[in-house]
């Protein structure tokens, strides 16, 4: 039976290997061997990978993929993507040239702002606290001057204080609401230290106000935090064309824009698609986000909190066609950032960060938001014409030919094979096992 260990973080990379290898591994010297293939070679650069987060004993590698050829404001870009599934690549690149010789995309960055909040109980007359509020705000600016000095000196900072009574909803909860601007830092550590030392200010405060201290009824701050719900935070990505400009050798264009609208209105209609179709969005935003370091928990949490807000969960994305142009476009709230964390620590990342030209983070955001229009257009017009899967299997026929141990040369007959016949796990077996014969 496994038993508990102390001091695990204490221990040194193999003797952490040891003990997993001890205790859930069964000793299997292959396991041990995969964990330490991974390793690389260069030992500053492992360090510097063990250094992000505790107990690391082995890298995980993603692909890292290119996605060219996408025109965003008249400006070329070839956007760098990390993911394991394996046709959103692929997709990507097949809107972005869809579109390149449409227009391209256009995208804009609508608002920056930031929050967090100071959530604490008070039991009190509500027209004390608001009194109070009023009369402490100056001293919670003040009290954050150093910690915003470098970022006030660059433009950001604080940008206002309100506080919101919830005791409706929740028996003596109110919270301070605080907006920020954090440039082209992501803003996470610099938000939460704010947070703190305002709610430190707050509560030391409180007890020297006076109809507090008659009543003898003092707020209790409960915690002090950032949100991933930055809905003032927004970029919007949008192509547009003329519908006879989709006519392809496929598809009449009246009829796919007419059918592909229709698909968008069925997700902003019923959730259960608009899940899938906002997933589908997410898997290009994720795909730059991992690939620029930045939080892809955070995005994806406020993405899908933004897909929320009217009380009912629907589409990330919107169509129409008026006059008859068909317009497709997208808006996300994106709190991202291109200086702190791993942006400038993690090698692939400041590489990624060259390859798009070093943006600052609205121009981020907008290459995010680009992202996501071009998956979503890439699988509703599959799913509207000719399906997802045969598009999607195809990519993903060389991971089955992996998974049965196909040789180069099954391989290269395979992919001929299937150029012409469905792509399926039972048709790859079925085939590998006539090839062997």
């Amino acid at each position: 039976m496994n038993q508990p260990v102390s001091g695990f973080s204490k221990k040194t990379k193999q003797e952490k290997i040891d003990w997993l290898a001890e205790n859930y591994l069964q000793n299997n010297p292959d396991a041990v061997q995969i964990l330490k293939k991974y390793w690389n070679e260069d030992a500053q650069l492992q360090q510097l990978h063990d250094d992000f987060i505790e107990n690391t004993i082995s890298n995980y590698y993603l692909p890292f993929g290119i996605a060219p050829n996408f025109l965003i404001n008249g400006t070329l870009f070839a956007l760098p993507m990390v993911t394991e599934e394996s046709s959103v690549v692929a997709a990507a690149s097949n809107a972005a040239k869809f579109w390149l010789e449409r227009g391209g995309f256009k995208a804009e960055v609508i608002s920056t702002e930031k929050n967090g909040q100071i959530h604490f109980n008070f039991y009190g007359s509500v027209k004390d606290m608001e009194a109070f509020f009023e009369a402490v705000k100056p001293k919670l600016r003040a009290s954050i001057q150093s910690i915003e000095k470098n970022m006030k000196a660059r433009g950001g900072g604080l940008l206002e204080l309100s506080l919101l009574d919830k005791s409706h909803i929740l028996e003596g909860y109110y919270y301070i609401h605080a907006t920020f601007e954090t440039l082209d830092a992501m803003g996470a550590n610099f938000i939460n230290s704010c947070l703190e030392q305002m709610a430190h200010t707050f509560e030391e405060e409180a007890k020297h106000f006076e109809p507090f201290q008659q009543k003898e009824t003092y707020p209790e701050v409960v915690m002090s935090i950032l949100s991933n719900y930055v809905p003032e935070c927004l970029a919007r990505a949008e192509v547009s064309c003329k519908v006879e400009e989709l006519t392809t050798k496929h598809y009449e264009g009246k009829h796919f824009a007419e059918k592909f609208v229709r698909a968008i209105d069925i997700a902003k209609t019923e959730s259960r698609r608009a899940v899938t179709h906002n997933k589908g969005i997410m898997n290009g935003v994720d795909a730059i986000v991992l690939a620029t370091g930045n939080d892809f928990r955070a995005v994806e949490a406020g993405v899908h909190a933004y897909a929320a807000r009217n009380s009912y969960y629907g589409s990330l994305t919107h169509a129409k066609i008026e006059d008859d142009v068909f317009t497709f476009w997208i808006e996300l709230p994106l709190a991202v950032g291109t200086v702190g964390g791993l942006t400038s620590l993690h090698p692939l990342t400041k590489l990624a960060f060259e390859i798009l030209q070093k943006p600052n983070a609205k121009e981020l955001m907008k290459i995010m938001a680009v992202a996501g229009l071009a998956q979503n257009f890439a699988a509703v017009r599959s799913l509207v014409t000719t399906g997802i899967q045969k598009g999607h299997m195809k990519m993903h026929l060389m991971n089955i030919l992996n998974q049965l141990q196909a040789t180069k040369e099954e391989k290269k007959e395979a992919l001929n094979y299937f150029k012409e016949n469905a792509v399926s796990h039972s048709a790859v077996v079925s085939f590998l096992e006539n090839f062997r014969m």
